[in-house]
C-alpha cells in the first residue's frame, strides 16, 4: 500500500510539473514574437505641432530597421534655429546591446533626406527697424548616428527615447548639422 501511495504521488508530481512547463512555453510575451512597430514622436507633436511617425521592423533579437516621416506644417513659426526642415524621410538601423528581444539600450545609424528653408543672410532695415532674413530652399542628404533606449510592455506598448546628430553632405544652402530628439510612443504588433 505504501508503494502504491508513493507511486501515485510521483505520478501526480510529474504530471503537475509537465503541465507547468507546457503552460509557460505556450504563452510567450507578445513583445518577443511580434516584429512590427508603429510609433509617433509625442514630444514634437505636443511641443511644436510636428508630425513625426515611424515604422520599425525587427530583424532579429539584436537589430531593427526603421523608416521615419517628418512633416512640419507650421514652419513659419520658427522656434529658434532648430527647425529649418519642412519634411524629411529617414532610414535607420538600430543595434541593441541587451539580451532581451529588440529592446533596451541601442545605437543607431541613419540617413536623412530633408528639405526646407534656410537663412543664408540677414541685414538690419532702418526704415522698418527690423532684421530682414534672406532665405533659400534646400534639399539635402545627411548621415549620422544616435543613442537610445526602448522599453516595451508585455502587451506591446512601447516608449523609445532617442537622440542623434548628423551632417548634411550635398548643399551649401542647408544647415550643416541636423539633430534628432525623439520621445516616441507606439505599439509593437
Amino acid at each position: 500500500m505504501k508503494n502504491l501511495f508513493l507511486a501515485g504521488i510521483l505520478l501526480f508530481a510529474t504530471s503537475l510539473s509537465n503541465a507547468q512547463e507546457t503552460t509557460e512555453e505556450s504563452v510567450p510575451d507578445s513583445r518577443d514574437i511580434n516584429k512590427n512597430e508603429l510609433s509617433i514622436n509625442a514630444f514634437n507633436l505636443v511641443a511644436f505641432g510636428i508630425i513625426d511617425i515611424a515604422y520599425e521592423r525587427v530583424i532579429d533579437e539584436n537589430s531593427t530597421w526603421a523608416i521615419e516621416g517628418y512633416l512640419y506644417p507650421n514652419n513659419d513659426d520658427y522656434y529658434g534655429d532648430g527647425f529649418f526642415k519642412n519634411t524629411s524621410l529617414t532610414g535607420k538601423y538600430k543595434h541593441f546591446f541587451s539580451s532581451t528581444y529588440a529592446r533596451g539600450f541601442y545605437v543607431n545609424g541613419f540617413g536623412m533626406l530633408s528639405n526646407g528653408e534656410y537663412d543664408i543672410d540677414y541685414y538690419f532695415s532702418e526704415p522698418s527697424g527690423e532684421y530682414v532674413y534672406e532665405t533659400e530652399n534646400y534639399t539635402d542628404f545627411a548621415i549620422g548616428f544616435g543613442l537610445g533606449g526602448k522599453f516595451v510592455s508585455q502587451g506591446g506598448f512601447l516608449l523609445d527615447l532617442n537622440a542623434g546628430i548628423g551632417r548634411n553632405l550635398l548643399s551649401d544652402n542647408s544647415p550643416t548639422i541636423v539633430g534628432q530628439f525623439m520621445v516616441n510612443l507606439g505599439y509593437r504588433f
